[in-house]
C-alpha cells in the first residue's frame, strides 16, 4: 500500500511540474497583458466589435464596387435551382450539368430534374452502405477507428459526384413534375436526425446478431427505412407521363416513361465512364491517383477517385469545356472571403489583417494541413473571362441557392481566389489531355474515410 501511495505521489509531482512548465504562470500572464496597449485605435476597434460582426467590420472599403460581369466564354444555361435548407449541393450541381445539356439538345424553354427522386434513393442506398459497413466490421471493437467513423457518420445528405453518376445509372431520372420537393426534402435536418438514430440502433443489433440472420435482418431494417423515406419524401415513381414542349411553348409529344428510359432518351451518357474527377491538393503528390475509402453513396458503387493536378492543368481542362459550351461539376471552400450580397468570391473582399493588426500568412497547402480549409460546397462551373493576353481573370459558377442569391443566382470568383480555394472539378473525358488520362492506369493510393479533405459537400 505504501508503494502505491508513493507511486501516485510521484505521478502527481511529475504532473505538477509538467503543468508548471507548460501552463500560463503569473510572469507569462504579465507579459501577455503588455501586448494590448489600449491605444485610441485599439479601443475604437474593441468598441466596434462589441456591437458589430467581424465580417462587417472587415469589409474592405476599397473593394466595394461590383466587379465587371462580362465573361469572354460562357456556357448557355437556363434557370436557377434552389436546394433550400438541405445539404444536396452535390446533387443539384450534377443535375444542373445534365439539365444544361438537355435544354440545348432538345430545344426546351426550361427544365428541371427531380432532385427529390434521387434524394430518396440516395438516402436508402446510404442506409444500406452504413448497415453493410457495420456487418463488415462487426468483429472489430467499438473503439476501432473505422467502426467509430461509421457510427459518427451513419447518414447525411451531403455527397459528391460519384453519388450522382452511380445513382443515375442505377435508378434513372424523372422530371421535377413527376416527384416534386416536399417540406422534408427542402428541410432535411430533422429527417437526418431520425434516420441517424434508427441506423445507430440497428448497428448495435447487427453487431450482436448471428451470421445467418444478418441478411434478413438488414432487409427488415431497410424496409423500415424505406417507410420513413416514403412518409418524408413521397413514393418514387416507377413510370410516369411527361409532355414535352419546345422553346416556343409548342407541344412536341406526350409519352409514358420509366426513370431509366427517360434518362436514356434525353441524356443517354454513361456517367460512370464519361467523366474524370480532378483535384488540386498541394499536400499530396501531383500526377497521382487517389481513392477515398467509403467515400461513396452505394455499397457496390464507386469510391471517390481523382487525379491530383496542379491548378494550371485544371484550368486548361475547364477552359476547353467552357469553350465547347459544356458546364462542369465544381467544388470549393465557398465560405472564404465571400460577399454574399454581390455574389463575389474575392480575397480582397475582407481585410482581417488591418482589423486585428496581425497577419494570416498560411498558403493553400498549410491551410489544408491545419484543417483551416477544404472543399465544402459544389456548384456548376459555367464561365471564364480571358483577357487579350490569354490570362484568366475571373470565373463564374451557377449556384443552387435560388435566383435571388448572389449575382442573379450565380457566384463570380477572381482568378486569385480560384487558385487558393478551388479543390475539385469533374470534366468529360474528351476535354482531358491524353497525358492526364494515362494517369488513370495507376493503382490508386487508398486514403481513409476520415481524411480531412473529403467531408461531404453540402
Amino acid at each position: 500500500m505504501k508503494r502505491v501511495i508513493t507511486f501516485l505521489c510521484a505521478l502527481a509531482s511529475i504532473s505538477a511540474v509538467a503543468q508548471n512548465n507548460g501552463g500560463i504562470d503569473q510572469a507569462m500572464m504579465a507579459q501577455i497583458r503588455t501586448g494590448y496597449k489600449n491605444t485610441p485605435s485599439e479601443r475604437a476597434v474593441k468598441n466596434a466589435l462589441a456591437t458589430t460582426s467581424i465580417a462587417t467590420l472587415a469589409v474592405n472599403g476599397d473593394n466595394l464596387a461590383m466587379c465587371d460581369t462580362h465573361f469572354s466564354d460562357r456556357v448557355k444555361t437556363v434557370g436557377i435551382t434552389d436546394q433550400k435548407s438541405s445539404g444536396r449541393c452535390w446533387l443539384f450541381t450534377g443535375l444542373n450539368v445534365l439539365r444544361a445539356k438537355m435544354i440545348v439538345s432538345h430545344d426546351l424553354k426550361g427544365f428541371e430534374f427531380s432532385q427529390n427522386y434521387l434524394s430518396f434513393y440516395d438516402l436508402l442506398e446510404k442506409s444500406n452502405l452504413f448497415l453493410q459497413g457495420v456487418i463488415d466490421t462487426r468483429k472489430l471493437p467499438l473503439d476501432d477507428r473505422k467502426v467509430e467513423w461509421l457510427l459518427k457518420n451513419p447518414i447525411g445528405d451531403g455527397g459528391q459526384f460519384t453519388g450522382v453518376s452511380n445513382l443515375i445509372m442505377k435508378y434513372g431520372v424523372v422530371p421535377k413534375s413527376a416527384m416534386p420537393e416536399t417540406y422534408q426534402s427542402d428541410n432535411t435536418r430533422n429527417m437526418r436526425m431520425i434516420l441517424s438514430l434508427k441506423l445507430r440502433q440497428y448497428a448495435l443489433a447487427l453487431r450482436e446478431a448471428k451470421s445467418g440472420e444478418l441478411k434478413a435482418l438488414k432487409t427488415q431494417m431497410l424496409t423500415e427505412i424505406y417507410g420513413i423515406l416514403v412518409k418524408c419524401l413521397g413514393v418514387p415513381p416507377t413510370d410516369f407521363e411527361w409532355t414535352r414542349y419546345n422553346k416556343k411553348g409548342e407541344k412536341v409529344s406526350t409519352q409514358r416513361y420509366t426513370p431509366k428510359s427517360f434518362y436514356e432518351q434525353f441524356v443517354g451518357q454513361d456517367l460512370e465512364k464519361n467523366y474524370v474527377m480532378l483535384m488540386n491538393d498541394p499536400t499530396r503528390e501531383y500526377g497521382k491517383v487517389y481513392e477515398i475509402d467509403y467515400d461513396r453513396h452505394i455499397y457496390d458503387g464507386e469510391n471517390w477517385l481523382y487525379i491530383n493536378l496542379p491548378i494550371e492543368r485544371i484550368k486548361e481542362i475547364a477552359i476547353a469545356s467552357i469553350k465547347d459550351n459544356t458546364a462542369m461539376y465544381f467544388s470549393c471552400d465557398v465560405g472564404k472571403f465571400f460577399d454574399r450580397k454581390k455574389g463575389v468570391l474575392d480575397i480582397a473582399n475582407l481585410d482581417y489583417e488591418s482589423l486585428f493588426d496581425t497577419t494570416f500568412p498560411m498558403d493553400k497547402r498549410q491551410r489544408i494541413q491545419t484543417f483551416a480549409s477544404g472543399s465544402s460546397h459544389a456548384m456548376t462551373l459555367i464561365a471564364v473571362d480571358i483577357d487579350q493576353n490569354g490570362k484568366t481573370t475571373k470565373w463564374m459558377v451557377e449556384n443552387s441557392w435560388g435566383p435571388a442569391s448572389g449575382y442573379k443566382g450565380n457566384v463570380i470568383m477572381t482568378d486569385e481566389w480560384f487558385d487558393q480555394y478551388m479543390f475539385r472539378l469533374v470534366a468529360e473525358r474528351k476535354y482531358v489531355p491524353a497525358d492526364i488520362l494515362k494517369m488513370l492506369d495507376q493503382k490508386p493510393i487508398l486514403l481513409p474515410a476520415w481524411d480531412p479533405m473529403f467531408a461531404p459537400e453540402q
